[in-house]
């Protein structure tokens, strides 16, 4: 459903371009092909992004322009003239790092060959004012008709990485804690998907920042976005910890059931933050007995004579993970988390 109304706000928004920009260029007595195509291709996935590649495309036409009235007046209308201006239209632009107006200058110098027979100067402002033309419809259309909004896909993907990061530190922690087995290969996918859909996420926000600029009421977009930014840093944060633990088993560990309880107890608690399940924050008292076990075990371990063994034991790397991961979430719920919703759902308020 979600896709299905993007796509067909984008061919509503295309259309609309099509139609008022042909009809500029007929009330013009132009030729309205050139500026079709150009508004065709500034319907971007962003405003701000229709405006940036609109004022690389203006140019990037022009010597496409330039190169097609050029080559007509010395060859004509030949298979010469359609290869010299599509080459040497690449050729500048790419000099002149005009990428994203690139297609649409070649495409214009070649359609020109076709329609130019005289009036050469002449031919060559009205083709500017076309591509004038099909670039500031475009925009307006995009800015003013369904302006493209990603604040409900945020709050969707949000949730999404929330509930896959729950599930994979609790099936971490089960796996180390009571030897539970996973398919190594579903937690590698697991974790792929995790990452595939932050910086699917990352994206979204991205855009979503970039458009909220354009408008006067944007600001309030900015907070919403700025606290889902943070959270999902944390969440960014949690594949590094996680892969410091992947290579750890229950026979690594000489923790009793009871010690064991008690980290699972603070991984459940972590966890249900991640997902939103049923909590809104984290359980201090949780992090205190993760960090008491932690201090425990050090001591444990220097009383051992083993403090110097080449790299750090299991338990002082779980722990470690735990309590990182503890103490960035606390404080992330603290002092950027509102205190009923989590970030995302203030990213939908707004």
């Amino acid at each position: 459903m979600r896709s299905f109304h993007f796509n067909g706000g984008r061919i509503v928004k295309t259309g609309l371009a099509i139609f008022l920009t042909a009809v500029i260029c007929e009330w013009f007595h132009w030729q309205p092909v050139f500026a079709v195509i150009t508004a065709i291709v500034t319907i971007e996935p962003t405003v701000s992004d229709s405006i940036k590649k609109g004022i690389v495309r203006f140019p990037a036409s022009a010597i496409g322009s330039g190169f097609a009235v050029f080559f007509i007046a010395l060859f004509g209308n030949s298979p010469i003239t359609y290869t010299l201006a599509a080459v040497c239209t690449i050729l500048v632009c790419y000099r002149l790092k005009l990428h994203a107006g690139l297609l649409v200058a070649t495409l214009t110098a070649v359609a020109m060959v076709e329609v130019i027979h005289s009036n050469y100067l002449i031919a060559f402002f009205i083709r500017l004012g076309t591509t004038t033309t099909g670039l500031l419809v475009s925009t307006a259309v995009n800015m003013l008709v369904f302006p493209p909004s990603y604040k409900k896909d945020i709050v969707t993907s949000m949730e999404r990485i929330g509930q896959q990061a729950s599930t994979i530190l609790h099936q971490t922690f089960t796996r180390i804690l009571y030897g539970k087995q996973t398919d190594e290969k579903e937690s590698e996918l697991l974790i792929q998907q995790f990452m595939q859909e932050i910086r699917k996420t990352e994206t979204l926000i991205h855009f979503e920042q970039n458009d909220s600029k354009l408008y006067p009421w944007g600001g309030k977009k900015e907070e919403g976005l700025l606290l889902a930014e943070k959270q999902l840093l944390f969440l960014h944060n949690l594949e590094y910890h996680i892969q410091a633990l992947l290579h750890i088993s229950a026979e690594d560990v000489s923790w009793t059931n009871e010690e064991c309880d008690l980290l699972m107890h603070a991984v459940t608690d972590l966890a249900d933050y991640l997902g939103n399940i049923s909590s809104d924050q984290t359980h201090p008292l949780h992090l205190e007995k993760v960090t008491q076990l932690f201090w425990q075990n050090q001591m444990s371990t220097t009383s051992n004579g083993t403090s110097h063994s080449p790299g750090f034991p299991p338990e002082f790397v779980i722990l470690y993970e735990l309590i990182a991961l503890y103490d960035v979430a606390s404080r992330l719920n603290d002092h950027d988390r509102p205190k009923k919703h989590g970030a995302v759902q203030k990213v939908s308020e707004n």
